[in-house]
């Protein structure tokens, strides 16, 4: 759904250490007031103007939910509001895990 590149180059970040210890799916989160969405075919650009960091967005769903987290209690919450299927929850909230991670997303 996410993959996370930053600007300068840096290795990505390898599989085992993808996980967000400080994500939580039940918590309120937002889209970081330093990060600008781009509209793209295939969903967003993501641009975090403090940390430099790149996102991609991959699908059109996950850029409406990353646009909408801030309406709902939560995280989760926002997932069942928007219809992703809990097929595709997990997913879903690994990609809101990187993006909390590359700090796109903040606790709200």
């Amino acid at each position: 759904m996410s993959t996370e590149h930053r600007v300068s180059g840096d290795a990505p970040t390898p599989p085992e250490t993808r996980g967000h210890p400080d994500f939580e799916p039940d918590g309120h989160y937002a889209l970081s007031p330093n990060v600008a969405l781009r509209p793209e075919p295939f969903g967003a650009l993501a641009y975090h103007f403090g940390n430099r960091r790149l996102s991609f967005l991959k699908t059109p769903l996950l850029v409406t939910v990353v646009e909408g987290l801030h309406k709902h209690r939560s995280a989760q919450a926002a997932l069942s509001a928007h219809g992703v299927t809990e097929h595709e929850q997990r997913a879903y909230l690994n990609a809101l895990a990187s993006l909390a991670r590359a700090e796109m997303i903040v606790r709200d």
